[in-house]
Parts: structure tokens; C-alpha cells; sequence
């Protein structure tokens, strides 16, 4: 059994746990995801790991209720609960993560992070920090109550900026805009990561693209089981038919085909409404 040992709701539709688990907290490194199942019959739930503590022997997982399961794991577990199963780490890890010190001397990543997709930027960001490697972060939602990890993130980047939809904080407009300002003024980075909702990852590689900047993009959005045994998060990339939960989550986002990624993510939207009682 895998206790939950802190529960915090970040904002009014986004919860955090802190879960025990020591053996996978020992191996996790950014850009990996957990399966996590509430109960013997309970459904695989892909959810992308936020932070892990190796002393402490915990992994982080932030959820928003969308479907059935992952709203019964808000609504119906506490802190000293605990779910039957959490398997991984699982998926491949950031990209940086095999890089030498030689190749990672030079650099500078911007990450452009999208309401819940701004949680498992955090141990991104959080590692690239550790080695040295200057880090800005750009984070979005729709209005100031929604965003999430302001404060986490200024301990590990060296710029964050925040915006939001209405401006009613920082910068008024969406990241990508925000990206393009920055540059403007004069910042310069070699690489970026955009994680959060689908369209917008499409327009954020879409500007990496016309600002020269290589993109990775994270497609976890897609994943159902995690094992790549059903089939659900097929993607095009550079033409290639790909599996996210097995050959990502991240990918090259000049090459992936978002308006194919996005009909399918679409794709059990009548299940989920059924499920909800809608």
C-alpha cells in the first residue's frame, strides 16, 4: 500500500499529494510518470511524476479531477489513506537527463508550462538548476487563481514570469507571447520544453520553430494504461507512428503531428461524460 502523506488542494480544481513510495522515489528522475490505482478494481491512472524526495522516500503527483477515477482521488482520499498500487517510474526521462556536463555547459531552456503542466516542470527545472544550467520559466492560466508552484519555482530558475489570459497578474497573454517578448528584449536560449494543454504545445513549438529554438513537448495527456498494450496514445512524429507512454513522454514538438494528437486525446470524452453521470 502506498500512504498519502500530505494532501493540498492547490487551487479550487488542482490537488497535490505526497505519496510514500521509497523504492520509486530512488530511481525517478524528471520527466517520468507513475500508474497509480485506488483500489483492486480501480483504474490505471497515468499521472506524470511532480517532485520525488530519494531521503525522504516520497514522489509528488498533482491531479485535476477530469473523469470518475481521478475525481475519487481527490474528493475520497486523505492524508493516511492509501492506494493500492503506484508502478514506475515509467517512460523515458528528459532528454538532459543523459547529457554530459560538456554538452549541458552553454545552455539555457525555457519552459512554457500550462496550468497543470506546470507540476512536472518543476523537477525539470529543479534538476537542471542542481547542475548549473540557467533555467527560465513561463507560466500560464487563465486568471491568477489558477496558477500553481509560483513559489516552488523561484528557489530553481533564474527567471520565471507569469501570465495570465485576463491580467489580472504579471503578463498579459499567453506564454508563447510571452516567449516572444522575452526574446525580443534580448534573451537568448538554446533549448526549450512546453508541458501543458495540447493546443497550446502546438503554438509554442510553432513559435520555438520561428525563433530557432529546439522544443520538446510532453504528450502524457495521451497516455491510458502506460504500457503501450492498448494503443490509446498513438502519435505521428516526423511521420512515424509512436507510442507516448513507451517512447516519451517527450517529444521533438517541430515533429509531432498536434491536430492528429488532438482528435485523439478527444477521443473518450463520451466515456468520461457517462462515467461523471453527464
Amino acid at each position: 500500500m502506498f500512504r498519502i502523506l500530505e494532501k493540498t488542494m492547490l487551487n479550487p480544481t488542482i490537488c497535490k499529494m505526497v505519496v510514500e513510495a521509497p523504492r520509486i522515489a530512488g530511481s525517478a528522475l524528471p520527466g517520468q510518470f507513475l500508474i497509480v490505482r485506488t483500489d483492486e478494481k480501480g483504474e490505471r491512472i497515468p499521472l506524470t511524476i511532480s517532485d520525488f524526495d530519494r531521503s525522504a522516500g516520497t514522489v509528488t503527483i498533482v491531479i485535476q479531477p477530469i473523469g470518475a477515477s481521478t475525481r475519487s482521488m481527490v474528493d475520497d482520499f486523505s492524508e493516511g489513506d492509501s492506494f493500492a498500487d503506484v508502478v514506475g517510474p515509467l517512460g523515458n526521462p528528459s532528454d538532459f537527463v543523459d547529457m554530459s556536463a560538456e554538452e549541458l555547459a552553454g545552455k539555457h531552456y525555457v519552459f512554457i508550462a500550462g496550468g497543470l503542466g506546470t507540476a512536472p516542470v518543476y523537477p525539470q527545472a529543479k534538476w537542471l538548476h542542481a547542475h548549473g544550467v540557467p533555467v527560465d520559466v513561463i507560466i500560464g492560466a487563465r486568471t491568477k487563481d489558477l496558477l500553481i508552484y509560483e513559489d516552488e519555482f523561484r528557489s530553481v530558475c533564474d527567471g520565471l514570469y507569469m501570465c495570465t489570459d485576463d491580467g489580472s497578474y504579471g503578463f498579459k497573454g499567453v506564454g508563447t507571447a510571452r516567449l516572444e517578448a522575452l526574446v525580443a528584449e534580448g534573451k537568448k536560449y538554446t533549448n526549450a520544453v512546453a508541458i501543458g494543454p495540447m493546443i497550446m504545445m502546438k503554438f509554442a513549438a510553432l513559435a520555438c520553430r520561428k525563433l530557432d529554438i529546439p522544443i520538446m513537448v510532453s504528450m502524457n495527456t495521451l497516455m491510458v494504461d502506460g504500457t503501450g498494450m492498448c494503443g490509446a496514445c498513438r502519435l505521428s512524429v516526423g511521420g512515424v507512428t509512436r507510442f507516448a507512454c513507451v517512447d516519451g513522454p517527450e517529444f521533438d514538438g517541430y515533429l509531432v503531428d498536434f491536430d492528429e494528437a488532438m482528435r485523439r486525446s478527444a477521443q473518450y470524452k463520451a466515456e468520461e461524460g457517462l462515467a461523471n453521470g453527464k
